[in-house]
């Protein structure tokens, strides 16, 4: 593999490096550089200004509105990103279930949802965890049962991302009778939030923040039009979902920033009167991040490579979320370590943007122990890593 930059590469680097300081506006700079929450306002502000510059779509095909970039321009525009601290644009529509609608749904549909989801008009949320059915998702309960044109939808989805600011969801439910298999009876259903029958009840997280919730679906009516592909076909088209949702999750560039972050704060931290990032034992926990995160790019490269030629991510989608999320859970424990006690306070205002008091701790110590809680959940979702490691046993080992 060829790792150095072609000319057209580097000017290429260069205009992205132009775009976000000329485009990234102040405030949402600010809050990157802080540390602080994104918004959805922020969100949306920042996919509409990639949206117009035709840089939101990076995995999309062309016809729909993709970049047409090749691996390495995507290699390249997410590293600068991450070194900006540029949002990344929410995966519920443009990763996830774009990605199923151009892929399996029929004209009609990615007419209707497609440049919405480009655009930020249209905030998607994700509708696969049900009370008893998690990473065993092929147990889910929700039922939808056809009625003419028209499905009853009846059960609850849980763990549901910012589905507080949801417009529409997209489901996985069950359509067979009780004499299907498990995964023959699963369907793929895209739901209107505001079609009556449905509550949004808020799950609060540790920091008081709501991050999740649970969807209750009471005899809700969903125009059979808003089936994508074949009924009992749902379970094949959230298999490809999950593995873009996996590959995302990985988030290589942002990792390394994070831990350059970690060596510069260890390297200002008094450790018996030198940098903690000259003792030996903190030293060789960095290196041995700093390799395996190396690993994981090329593996990241690889699997961009495969997606660029319009392929979907394949299993290697389950190495990079297992490698990804442990790599980002060691780099938050480096920083637990490095922040000490001054991790202990939870001072919430800190995380207001207008905050002019003095931060507790070196860099961002306050938010340190919120991150690392909130990040145990990422070797969980989009499937655990121990499905993963069945999945790569059964793909690719042949086990």
């Amino acid at each position: 593999m060829n790792v150095d930059f072609s000319a057209e590469e580097l000017a290429f680097q260069e205009e992205v490096r132009q775009f976000l300081k000329e485009k990234l506006p102040a405030d949402i700079a600010e809050k990157a550089r802080k540390g602080l929450h994104f918004e959805k306002e922020d969100f949306v502000t920042w996919q509409k200004i990639l949206a117009e510059k035709g840089w939101a779509a990076v995995n999309w095909p062309v016809e729909y509105g993709g970049t047409g970039w090749t691996s390495t321009q995507k290699y390249i525009w997410s590293n600068e990103c991450a070194k900006v601290g540029a949002p990344g644009v929410i995966p519920f529509g443009m990763s996830m279930v774009a990605p199923v609608i151009y892929g399996f749904g029929n004209e009609e549909q990615k007419k209707r949802f497609l440049p919405d989801i480009l655009n930020s008009n249209v905030w998607w949320c994700q509708g696969y965890s049900e009370p008893n059915a998690g990473s065993d998702l092929a147990s889910l309960k929700t039922t939808a049962t056809r009625d003419g044109d028209e499905y009853v939808v009846n059960g609850t989805k849980t763990w549901t991302t910012l589905g507080q600011y949801a417009d529409w969801i997209f489901c996985l439910v069950r359509t067979g009778g009780s004499d299907a298999k498990n995964q023959e009876a699963i369907s793929f259903l895209l739901i209107d939030m505001t079609t009556p029958g449905i509550t949004v009840s808020p799950i609060y997280m540790l920091d008081e923040r709501r991050e999740v919730n649970e969807v209750h679906f009471d005899n809700v009516r969903v125009p059979v039009a808003n089936l994508i592909g074949e009924e009992g076909k749902g379970w094949t088209y959230a298999k490809v979902l999950l593995t873009h949702e996996r590959t995302g999750i990985a988030r290589v560039a942002q990792s390394k920033m994070a831990l350059q972050s970690v060596k510069a704060l260890a390297t200002e931290t008094n450790d018996f009167g030198r940098p903690l990032l000259e003792n030996p034992a903190f030293a060789q926990k960095v290196a041995e991040l700093e390799i395996d995160l190396l690993a994981l790019e090329y593996t990241e490269l690889r699997t961009l490579a495969a997606v660029s030629t319009g392929k979907a991510p394949g299993p290697e989608s389950s190495i990079l979320k297992i490698k990804g999320t442990e790599i980002a859970q060691a780099i938050d424990e480096l920083k637990m370590e490095i922040a000490g006690y001054y991790a202990l306070p939870f001072l919430d205002e800190q995380f207001d943007i207008n905050f002019d008091g003095e931060w507790v701790g070196p860099g961002s110590a306050a938010n340190t122990a919120p991150t690392y809680f909130n990040n145990r959940k990422t070797s969980i979702y989009g499937g655990s890593n121990e499905v993963q490691k069945n999945i790569i046993c059964k793909a690719v080992l042949g086990l």
